[in-house]
């Protein structure tokens, strides 16, 4: 459904998108990640032919974005992560008003819209005015407006931004839904939405991929590195060093809980597990142990992981 081949935008001296390349298969519901600036809303902004490349290519179902820039779009619903809405109409009337500037007419266009109205969960909401409406509704809506056309796929940016946890559930299942008829390509900040919802992680830092699988398989390759946990009492600098003498550990960093006990954030090798080395090591000394734990990793460590900068 996407595929994208070294696309690249410069902004005088500055890449913001360093030859980018990826795809998208027909059902798949992808998430976008990568922390501010990385380039994520630039490349979105690019593949829905809002912005024009400096270098690459992109296309959708098999239209180019640049030379069939026309096609392209009507297999594309866009929802920004801001949507703009027109205040002064009503639900109803603005889905038809956007619906005849996507080419609908006569009852094609208002069953559509009835579609969505009823999709989105608007049905209570279409005779409202869009000002009075809250920050869910309005996302309901922009997400109407991107679906009113029936594109083959969704660009979601940021659908979730502003919500209470209960609008940001809603959405989730909604999406997930979606995806159930559409190919999703989805950008948010809340990354446990994505390790719910998508099959896919492509992480963007720095105007690169650094990663693209699923995110199971993103968290199993970081667990396989041996994040241990550890609580204990006694002489923090003392404890740190007999602990990284011990074989296969590679990092120690400590923290004070209080009242003398100490938490160790250990670091070992892959694919070893140190916790059965570090108890024997703390009876050794008779440093009580308070806790020790092998750290169970998700989609959000992984993150930051990829894309810290220290």
């Amino acid at each position: 459904m996407i595929q994208v081949c070294e696309l690249t935008k410069s902004y005088a001296r500055h890449q913001a998108v360093r030859g980018i390349s990826f795809e998208v298969s027909k059902g798949e519901i992808v998430g976008f990640l990568g922390p501010n600036g990385a380039g994520k809303t630039t490349t979105l902004r690019m593949l829905t032919g809002y912005l024009p490349p400096t270098s690459g290519t992109a296309s959708i179902g098999g239209c180019d974005i640049f030379r069939q820039s026309v096609e392209a779009r009507k297999k594309i619903g866009y929802m920004p992560e801001n949507v703009p809405l027109y205040d002064d109409m009503r639900v109803r009337e603005y889905l038809d008003f956007r619906a005849r500037i996507k080419g609908l007419r006569g009852s094609h266009s208002s069953r559509r819209v009835a579609e969505v109205i009823d999709t989105c969960g608007l049905e209570a909401m279409k005779k409202r005015m869009i000002k009075t409406l809250s920050k869910g509704y309005r996302q309901r809506v922009g997400l109407a407006d991107a679906l009113v056309h029936d594109p083959e796929l969704l660009i979601l940016d940021e659908p979730t931004n502003g919500l209470d946890p209960n609008q940001i559930r809603q959405i989730r299942e909604l999406i997930k839904r979606l995806g159930e008829s559409h190919t999703i390509l989805l950008s948010t900040h809340i990354l446990h939405e994505v390790e719910i919802t998508c099959k896919r992680v492509i992480i963007i830092d720095s105007g690169k991929i650094r990663a693209s699988d699923s995110p199971q398989q993103l968290i199993a390759n970081m667990r396989a590195a041996g994040r241990v946990s550890l609580e204990v009492a006694g002489d923090s600098q003392t404890i740190a060093s007999a602990i990284a003498r011990v074989a296969h550990i590679k990092k120690v960093r400590s923290e004070e809980v209080g009242d003398g006990w100490w938490r160790y954030h250990i670091l070992s090798e892959s694919g070893t597990d140190v916790r059965e080395s570090l108890a024997q090591l703390m009876s050794q000394y008779g440093w009580p142990i308070r806790s020790l734990y092998r750290d169970e990793p998700t989609l959000e460590d992984v993150f930051v992981e990829m894309t810290r900068k220290d």
